[in-house]
């Protein structure tokens, strides 16, 4: 259970040393049980109550890496808006062993190049489950080892063939693959393979009953990166085993729920409508990994952005880097725009730029994340704010012109901004984003 900074202050050295940044102990101590800092901070600390803090203040969900540095759990609230959710759900596509090749090449093909851009990120899917569905060690072997050739992404193996597994292992070792999964009748094996080899299991129950025994088991053997899978039947115990393993983590900190979740909305319907609203459900509602059937442009994309949207700090407005950015190679002649550094602003306004095809200088003025209204709402795209913004840019030593466009939702401030910007010629653009085009092409002539 968390301490609170009290309790974490009487486990403190006491120096108000300040070399952990803070002016005292207590101060630090009141950031760690925030969560705001980490024990190492602190350069005096025990060996021992330094592990003792850091067991105590670790979440509610054990956060476990998959390949090399791509994170699933470390989860501590039921809802964004409460503080925010951490690592996005890893998308997977299941690839069986009995199928054919070319349903294998297909599908490692779409794993490769559905990739969307989508607010200067790129959105994709994650990993692929290789599945030993044939009880061939020989097929098995085949599909990893083509996967390993053809794809860079992270892996999952599921296998019964303990020796086909650990050859697996031995092809794929560098990509840190998530074993799949242990259960009452191989545990003991399959827990001591992934041991050797340092690697994440999954744990799988019959249901809620059977699988808290089985983490409880992978726990006292020493394996400290598990993930659970309760296997539902139905998309209503489904949901049902992701929020009650969530309530036992964080409200009852259960230490055998205290994990991240695999869900599998391909074997919960064979429709691939409701695999998309499933998977859907489960990015919402707690789902770890989210393990696909295929992989088409049409679902995936929504998905995606489904959890982006729900990974996003809702605290935190998306901001970029305030600068000039210079777009369509423009030259010292070109027009210049200036707008606020919400992301969103700034990659719609970008857009309908580079569509003009006009060269163009694009100022991005730091308003704390906030798009064009809020921040004009809230003092911080104003004239005087806009003037000094365009003096420290330096942006009159790359034009030969003295003209800015603002935009038009924010008409009203450009007499505040000229009498600023003394020999500036403030001109107002368009106030929806696709009549840039138009505007700055008839502007440029």
């Amino acid at each position: 259970m968390a301490l609170s900074g009290i309790e974490i202050f009487k486990h403190l050295p006491k120096t108000n040393c300040k070399e952990c940044g803070f002016p005292t102990c207590l101060a630090f101590a009141m950031q760690l049980a925030s969560s705001k800092v980490e024990v190492s901070k602190c350069p005096y600390i025990k060996d021992e109550t330094k592990a003792f803090l850091e067991e105590s203040q670790a979440p509610p969900i054990r956060k476990v890496i998959l390949g090399d540095n791509f994170a699933i759990g470390e989860e501590s609230v039921f809802f964004r808006h409460e503080k925010t959710f951490v690592h996005p759900p890893g998308i997977a596509v299941l690839i069986k062993d009995r199928e054919e090749e070319s349903t294998w090449k297909k599908k490692i093909a779409s794993f490769n190049t559905l990739k969307f851009e989508r607010i200067g990120l790129i959105l994709k899917a994650n990993l692929l489950f290789l599945e030993n569905s044939s009880n061939h060690k020989e097929k098995f072997l085949e599909l990893v080892s083509y996967t390993m050739k053809e794809s860079d992404g992270i892996l999952c193996l599921s296998s019964e063939n303990m020796d086909g597994l650990k050859e697996a292992i031995e092809i794929t070792k560098e990509r840190r693959p998530l074993l799949y999964s242990a259960n009452q009748n191989n545990i003991d094996e399959i827990a001591s393979i992934s041991k050797e080899y340092n690697l994440p299991l999954v744990a799988k129950g019959d249901g809620l009953e059977s699988l808290s025994p089985l983490t409880e088991k992978l726990i006292s053997l020493g394996i400290r990166d598990i993930v659970l899978d309760s296997s539902p039947k139905t998309i209503k115990e489904a949901f049902y085993h992701n929020v009650f393993i969530r309530r036992q983590a964080l409200i009852s900190k259960f230490r055998p729920f205290g994990f991240p979740t695999i869900t599998f909305p391909c074997r919960l319907t064979d429709n691939p409508m409701k695999e998309a609203l499933y998977a859907a459900t489960f990015i919402i509602k707690y789902g770890g990994i989210i393990v696909l059937s295929n992989l088409f442009a049409e679902s995936l994309f929504p998905l995606l952005v489904l959890s982006l949207n729900i990974y996003t700090d809702p605290q935190r407005p998306m901001a970029i880097e305030e600068k000039i950015y210079e777009i369509n190679g423009p030259d010292e002649k070109s027009p210049v725009c200036i707008t606020t550094n919400f992301s969103l602003t700034y990659f719609i306004v970008q857009g309908e730029i580079e569509a003009s095809k006009v060269p163009t200088h694009l100022m991005i003025m730091d308003t704390g994340g906030l798009s064009t209204l809020t921040s004009w709402s809230a003092g911080k795209f104003n004239g005087e704010l806009i003037a000094a913004f365009v003096k420290r840019s330096k942006i009159e030593e790359k034009i030969s012109h003295r003209r800015i466009i603002i935009p038009g939702y924010v008409a009203g401030i450009k007499g505040e901004i000229e009498e600023e910007l003394k020999n500036w010629e403030v001109i107002v653009g368009p106030r929806e984003a696709s009549d840039i085009p138009i505007f700055l092409q008839k502007f440029n002539r």
